[in-house]
């Protein structure tokens, strides 16, 4: 049976995560107390023992807040670590290890587990596992004896959850349902559970499957039979086709024949009637064109074409004249634009010329000024009247050179001063700087020093406080070793190993007997098995039966209705056969009556396509002569855009003449109010009142006469582009009557034919819808007749296989004739299941026994290791001893150093303050030199700067002037003046020329126009006589083709069409239903061949079979499950009733020996079964509560109790629990059992408590932990002679919780 031994804990919560903060408790035999105050760690020791038993961190808790704080303990990372040492249900010693470890990254903390261990000491060796190898929870759970809901719930119950068996309802029922489930058990009920619904999933699967082998071998033996017939029909279709086709083949070449001439009759008659439209149109267009000339020629055809010739060369000899004087109008205006070119340039050259020189004077009056002003400022004399000549300006620059030199020599002589200053002021700061740098060196250093000693000194003040209870502890461990040796002797003579064997052999041989009875029964029962798979096949036959004929009712009412509606009675299958070939024969006629009207609605619409593409054509026709008319227009309206353009050309060629003269005009106004000295105004003769208005005049008629050729050159291309624009247009007038023509005449008429054919279209249109429909009605009462005929089918081979399977149920029943069935095997099954029931028992007898004389042997060994431990701690603790007063003369020395230290740092600090004032003062003196120096600095350089800046601008006017006068621009400008006038006068003889060309040209236009007219007059009666030829030929062509149409003797060629195709259309017909009805029978011969070979329907008679034996017996299957499963659930209900009494037995005993009030006079759980669920469908489940009971009255406690009685009903329940569940593992922990209880439960607690230690004092393993802080509580349980020591919990002077081992009899003199 399982106990912990020792436990260590490091840097878990308020531990300590220094390795001398590592704080070890053992755990006493059977009881052990730790008492301390709140916050000091107390409820901590729990949470340890449960998470290194279970892995589960306390309630409300993450890994993070489970671990020191880094931030309390001033490190990036903290480890934890809990180690435990205990021994398993075996008495085998085991240590556990745990570790985990938290990070602080910024605000964030990140919380890691690492690996753990768990070691077991097997015949002195130890073996470790590693949790990278396995689940160390499960490991635990296992050592330890008692299940995971046990440890949590009852063993470590932690005290925020001590109250549970008095929480809600479904969180109490889950709590109880986890700490009843005996394990094997309810797995082996599980178990059963699915294995039942398996084997009921897999009979429902064998049913689904033996409906569909069912139909497949139905569907298999129809095919067969169907396969059968369509080859005989197939043979007696091929004999028809071929007497069909040898009378087919002459009348097909007759009809060929025949068709032959007709489609030359047809082909001549389409050729005669396009004639005679075509003559109409020719007429049309004559009369037309006749109409739109004003007379028509009446000389001979070469007379006109003479004078058509005659007038083309006249128009061909003014056209090249006009081209001759467009390039001599070229010619001039591009000499004219040379002239005004060079004009432009003149006046350009002579406005740059006379700013020059405007600029010049400029540049001389600013020299001056500024040489007075630099002057004035230096106070320089001989400089006060202008203007100044080369020797001023000389005299005037060796002056200024040498002020600038002593004015620089002052500057740079202060500036040494300031820096001398400064350098001296460095020095003194740098001096006390370097003093104060070695003195907060010699601090830092010291300070270090200080604190490594202080640390020292912690340290070594630790250990000896750990080394003051260890006298105390060698007595103890005196006693320890005495008391365990006596239980050691005590046990080794209480041992009855030798007895428990020979009960095992007794045993094992009443063991042996039962499994012969066993296989015996086994036997008997698979005997039983054979005589029930006949009975089963028989129950098959019988169910194979009555399901055929429910098939035969279904089809029936299924298709009654449908066939009655049809054929007005219910067929067989021969009866609806003949009826579908009936139904097929009217079907064909329908289909030829299509076949007419669709042939005669491609005539109509072929005729309709010829008419559409000469729409198309005309329409193509119009687009292409509108966008030709809109591409040189812009718009359609051609008459009034031509009239438009004849104005804008007039008004161009005035436009051109005015600028043409412009330019005279303004370089004569220029000269005279230039040259002439006129003041006023040359065209209304204004007087200007200053030479600046008049300068303002001269300078706007330069502008306009500069501006002038670039607008005579654009308005002249203006011109030209829209005298072309217009020639194209003349040239267009024939191309906009052909326009007028289509829109009107031709594209009406054609679209009028075309809405008469739609008209035809529509009405053949719907004569073939109607057809159609009578053809759907048709082919869907036939469709509907062909899916009956295979369920009439499937409905006859029902029948014969109903006769069958009644033959076949006659032979099984013989077979069973004669067989004692008097003993079933269910009566087997329950002689079996009581014959299992009694080996069980026998088998957890034996292994009963066993693991009594184990726990025996374990007892013995675990008391030996016991003393051999005791002994290896007395040792350690006498050699820790004699290291105390080396420790005692290292604490007095360290002391001395840091005050030492500590002196020498304060005295430091005392020297380095003095100086900070100092330094500062200097620094201050330094940057008020600095800022001297920069702003005197600053000052004379903008003097002289600004010196600078006057002396550069009076030298660029110097060279400006200069510049002026060695390049001789004022001769220069007369020279540009003189040239002005000659081009003036060229540039009018030029102008006059280009004026009477453009006369002449206009005169031409207006000619060719004229003849324009002429000869469109003469290309129309050309057109017209050519027209009247061509119509007279396109008559005899017609005249020629009905000529040749008579000599045909069509009528009797229709008549003999007609019964040649009524002919061979009767024969296609037969031939068509007899090739259809072979090819159909080919085809369902190769399907179902086909389908005979697919993998449902071979051997689809014998799996069927196999099948329904696979189910029959996976049903009787099934009704053992329920029989073993309901036997099963009834032993969990047995254990889970003795368990509840044993509960509420101890419940009620705690109950009356505790509680001192007298209004409750027991408590219990009360656990009511859920009836209404399946015992074979899932686990039956319970629902649970805490009542208390007054006189005869059950109240739930919930909600009714006080928080004392919550408390102590809670602990109590956890008490009994412990007792009844804890057989392997008798270790209870009760964590502030004295909260909210008075002072006369405290001692009735206390009284109970020491009467179970007492009760369970034989039990070796037993041990109870009691966490508390009530002193009074530890003295009441003192005074029993269980408990002689107790752990202590306190902090630290670092806040870091100790553990400390202290006598009872110190209760009354800790101070805290």
């Amino acid at each position: 049976m399982s106990k912990i031994e020792k436990m260590s804990i490091l840097g878990v919560r308020s531990f300590g995560v220094e390795d001398k903060d590592k704080q070890i408790i053992t755990f006493f035999n059977p009881l052990t107390i730790l008492v301390g105050p709140n916050g000091a760690g107390k409820t901590t020791i729990i949470e340890c023992l449960k998470y290194i038993s279970t892995g589960d961190f306390p309630p409300g808790t993450k890994g993070s807040s489970f671990v020191h704080d880094p931030k309390v303990a001033n490190e990036t990372d903290v480890r934890a670590q809990i180690r435990l040492q205990f021994r398993d249900v075996n008495g085998e010693l085991v240590a556990v290890q745990r570790s985990m470890v938290c990070t602080q990254k910024g605000k964030k903390m990140e919380f890691k587990t690492l690996e753990g261990v768990i070691t077991r000491t097997k015949h002195g060796e130890k073996v470790s596992l590693s949790s990278k190898c396995a689940e160390i929870d499960r490991e635990m759970i296992s050592a330890l004896g008692v299940s995971k809901s046990v440890i949590n719930n009852v063993i470590f119950c932690h005290q925020e959850e001590s109250n549970w068996p008095l929480s809600e309802g479904k969180a109490l029922k889950q709590k109880f349902d986890e700490i009843f489930s005996a394990t094997r058990y309810i797995k082996a009920l599980e178990t059963l559970r699915q294995v039942r619904l398996k084997q009921s999933v897999k009979v429902k699967e064998c049913q689904t499957e033996l409906k569909y082998l069912k139909q497949n071998k139905e569907k298999a033996q129809e095919i067969q039979d169907h396969l059968i017939r369509r080859e005989a029909q197939l043979a007696a279709s091929k004999e028809n086709v071929k007497s069909i086709e040898s009378q087919l083949d002459p009348l097909k070449s007759s009809l060929a024949a025949v068709e032959q001439n007709l489609i030359k009759v047809m082909r001549l008659d389409n050729d005669v009637k396009a004639l005679e439209s075509r003559t109409r149109q020719m007429e049309k267009d004559n009369q037309d064109l006749h109409q739109k000339m004003e007379k028509v020629f009446q000389g001979t055809d070469e007379q006109l074409k003479d004078i058509y010739q005659n007038h083309q060369r006249t128009v061909k000899e003014k056209e090249k004249r006009l081209s001759d004087c467009k390039r001599e109008l070229d010619r001039a205006a591009k000499e004219c634009q040379r002239f005004t070119s060079e004009k432009s340039e003149l006046l350009v050259e002579r406005g740059r010329l006379q700013l020059q020189a405007d600029r010049h004077q400029e540049h001389i009056t600013m020299r001056d000024s500024l040489i007075q002003s630099l002057a004035a400022q230096l106070e320089l004399d001989g400089f006060e009247r202008a203007p100044f000549n080369e020797r001023h300006i000389a005299s005037f620059h060796r002056l200024l050179k040498e002020r600038q030199e002593r004015d620089t020599e002052a500057a740079n002589h202060l500036m040494r001063e300031f820096a001398r200053k400064e350098a001296m002021k460095q020095k003194q700061i740098d001096e006390i700087r370097d003093r104060k740098t070695g003195l907060e060196r010699t601090i830092d250093l010291k300070s270090d020093i200080q604190n490594k000693k202080q640390v020292e000194l912690k340290n070594v003040r630790y250990e000896l406080q750990q080394l003051e209870g260890f006298s105390d502890r060698i007595l103890e461990l005196d006693q320890e070793i005495v008391k365990t040796e006596h239980e050691l002797e005590k046990a080794e003579k209480n041992s009855n190993v030798e007895t428990l064997e020979l009960e095992v052999q007794t045993l094992q041989k009443e063991k042996i007997n039962l499994d012969t009875a066993l296989r015996k029964l086994d036997q008997e029962m698979e005997q039983l098995n054979l005589h029930t798979m006949t009975i089963t096949q028989m129950e098959m036959l019988k169910k194979d039966k009555a399901d055929k004929e429910e098939q035969i009712r279904k089809v029936k009412s299924r298709h009654s209705d449908e066939l009655t509606s049809l054929l007005g009675y219910f067929p067989n299958k021969n009866q609806l056969e003949d009826w579908l070939h009936v139904k097929n024969r009217k079907i064909n006629q329908t289909r030829d009556n299509l076949a007419d009207l669709n042939k005669r609605l491609a005539s109509v619409e072929y005729h309709k396509t010829y008419v559409s593409n000469e729409l198309r054509k005309k329409e193509a026709q119009l687009s292409l002569h509108e966008a030709k008319l809109f591409d040189v227009c812009g718009s359609q309206d051609f008459d009034s855009d031509l009239s438009k353009l004849q104005d804008e050309i007039e008004k161009s060629s005035k436009q051109r003449a005015v600028l043409a003269g412009a330019t005279a005009v303004y370089s004569q106004f220029i000269t005279q109010l230039t040259e002439e000295n006129q003041s006023c105004c040359p065209v209304c003769q204004r007087v200007f009142q200053t030479e600046a208005e008049l300068q303002h005049v001269v300078s706007e008629l330069q502008r306009k006469l500069r501006l002038a050729p670039d607008k005579l050159k654009s308005t002249e291309s203006e011109l030209k582009r829209k005298e072309e624009k217009r020639d194209e247009m003349m040239s267009l007038k024939p191309l906009r009557r052909t326009v007028v023509e289509l829109q009107d005449r031709d594209i009406p008429d054609l679209r009028s034919k075309i809405q008469n054919a739609n008209r035809d279209l529509t009405g053949l249109k719907s004569e073939i819808e109607e057809q159609e429909s009578v053809l759907r009605t048709a082919l869907s009462k036939e469709e509907s007749a062909k899916a009956r005929l295979q369920d009439i089918t499937l409905m006859e081979r029902y029948q014969t296989d109903i006769r069958d399977g009644e033959r076949k149920i006659a032979q099984q029943e013989a077979k069973l004739l004669g067989v004692d069935l008097s003993r079933t095997v269910l009566q087997v099954s329950q002689e079996k299941q009581g014959k299992k029931h009694l080996w069980d028992t026998v088998t957890g007898k034996i292994e009963l026994n066993q693991k009594l004389k184990q726990d025996q042997q374990n007892q013995i060994q675990q008391l030996k290791s016991a003393v051999n431990e005791l002994k290896a701690e007395k040792l350690q603790i006498s050699s820790s001893l004699q290291r105390r007063r080396q420790l005692e003369e290292q604490t007095v020395e360290l002391t001395t150093e840091v005050q030492s230290l500590c002196r020498e740092v304060k005295e430091a600090k005392e020297q380095v303050f003095p100086l900070d004032a100092t330094l500062e003062k200097l620094q201050q003196e330094k940057e008020d030199l600095v800022n001297k120096r920069t702003a005197n600095n600053k000052e004379t350089q903008e003097k002289i700067n600004g010196i600078k800046e006057k002396v550069k601008d009076i030298s660029k006017y110097v060279k400006e002037i200069e510049n002026y006068i060695q390049e001789g621009r004022e001769d220069y400008k007369k020279q540009k003046e003189s040239e002005l006038e000659d081009v003036n006068s060229q540039l009018a003889a030029c102008e006059k020329q280009k004026e009477m060309i453009s006369k002449e040209m206009e005169m031409i236009r207006q000619d060719i126009d004229t003849q324009k007219v002429q000869e469109r007059w003469l290309e129309d009666n050309l057109t017209l006589r050519k027209r009247n030829e061509e119509l007279k030929e396109v008559e005899n062509d017609i005249k020629n083709l009905v000529k040749e149409m008579g000599e045909m003797k069509v009528p009797q060629m229709k008549n003999e069409q007609k019964y040649l195709e009524e002919k061979i259309e009767s024969l296609k017909r037969n031939h068509h239903v007899a090739l259809g009805r072979q090819r159909g029978f080919e085809e369902e011969i190769v399907r179902f061949k086909k389908e005979l070979q697919e993998s449902q329907f071979k051997d689809a008679e014998e799996k069927y079979r196999e099948m329904m034996i696979v189910m029959r017996t996976t049903e009787l299957v099934n009704k053992d499950l329920d029989l073993y499963y309901t036997a099963l659930d009834k032993a969990i209900m047995t254990f889970h009733s003795m368990k509840m009494e044993e509960i509420n037995k101890i419940i009620r005993d705690l109950w009356r020996s505790t509680y001192r009030g007298q209004d409750i006079e027991y408590i219990e759980i009360r656990s009511d079964a859920d009836e209404n669920v399946s015992a074979s469908d899932k686990r039956r489940s319970y629902n649970y509560r805490v009542v208390m009971i007054k006189g005869d009255t059950a109240l739930d406690m919930r909600g009714r109790c006080s928080a004392g009685q919550k408390v102590l009903a809670s602990l109590i329940i956890r008490l009994a629990l412990a007792e009844t569940f804890c057989l392997n593992c008798g270790i209870l922990a009760l964590d502030e059992p004295t909260t909210n209880l008075d002072r006369e439960n405290i001692e009735s607690l206390a009284h109970a408590l020491v009467e179970i230690i007492k009760s369970r004092s034989q039990q070796r393993n037993f041990q109870l932990l009691v966490i508390t802080h009530d002193e009074d509580f530890v003295e009441l349980l003192g005074r029993s002679e269980y408990v002689e020591t107790f752990y202590r919990i306190k902090k630290n002077i670092d806040q870091c919780s100790e553990i400390m081992k202290c006598n009872v009899s110190s209760l009354g003199s800790y101070v805290h």
